[in-house]
């Protein structure tokens, strides 16, 4: 019975020093941390929360005021989809693998590795993090044309999320894509900006895709970008959104993701 006791003493020393797997609170720290490093970029908060606006209220002074139907205006339709969808793709396609670059360069991730708090739990503190982001990009860009230009919602506005919602998973593996290759910040920077701004002119951005000549038109359309803003167009008319579109966004979801996922070194 002695010599169980100095054992039994042991094992519960043991237990003791092992690592707990962390807990919400732990979860919450991580992710006030990420909020806290976004916020301290400044600059990085332009691209997201003040460019959209900008050329929103540029776009409304030129032509907002063009009715497209009894209800809704040019501004409606063609110009909030694509300036909601330029806020989702600058936090998911240029911010978000930046961090993701500069924490492996620093190896923040490598020294989470050896700690309870998983270098996974940074890939979700920061996700959680950038969807803020959106959701008060798109909030301030709606605000804006809704109170200066008196903009619409959609005619379909649960279609419209489930629209916004595939596209945030979509812009989102491209993202990452973006991090698992990028092996420095200022790699990740430079391929995030080409990112966007391909997608973004092939998406419309730049003039409207129907002013595409026809084969990038057709491009633009089957790329994450592209497909968002039609289908978002599609809600805000009321009409059913084309399968092409829901099919282009769980593809682009699946394909960026796993090669992501297959790609991507925390070191």
């Amino acid at each position: 019975m002695s010599s169980t006791h100095p054992q039994r003493e042991l094992q519960e020393e043991l237990a003791a020093v092992r690592p707990h797997s962390p807990g919400p609170r732990a979860w919450w720290r991580m992710t006030v941390a990420e909020a806290k490093m976004v916020v301290r970029d400044t600059a990085g908060l332009i691209l997201p929360l003040g460019m959209p606006v900008l050329i929103l209220v540029m776009q409304a002074l030129a032509f907002g005021d063009e009715a497209l139907t009894d209800e809704l205006s040019v501004l409606d339709v063609y110009v909030l989809p694509l300036m909601l969808l330029m806020v989702v793709a600058s936090v998911a396609v240029v911010n978000m693998p930046s961090f993701l670059a500069t924490y492996r360069k620093t190896h923040i991730l490598r020294r989470l590795a050896v700690t309870p708090a998983s270098p996974a739990m940074v890939l979700v503190a920061q996700a959680v993090v950038s969807v803020v982001q959106i959701v008060v990009g798109i909030v301030l860009a709606f605000t804006v044309a809704s109170v200066l230009f008196d903009a619409s919602l959609p005619t379909d506005v649960v279609v419209a999320l489930a629209v916004m919602g595939a596209a945030i998973a979509s812009l989102y593996a491209i993202g990452m894509l973006v991090a698992a290759v990028s092996p420095t910040p200022n790699a990740s920077l430079a391929l995030g900006l080409i990112a966007f701004f391909g997608l973004a002119a092939l998406g419309g951005l730049f003039g409207g895709m129907q002013n595409l000549p026809e084969t990038l038109q057709s491009i633009g359309v089957w790329l994450p970008f592209g497909a968002a803003v039609e289908g978002l167009q599609q809600a805000w008319l009321g009409q059913t959104v084309d399968g092409q579109i829901w099919v282009a966004l769980a593809l682009w979801t699946a394909v960026g993701g796993g090669a992501a996922a297959l790609l991507f070194r925390w070191e």
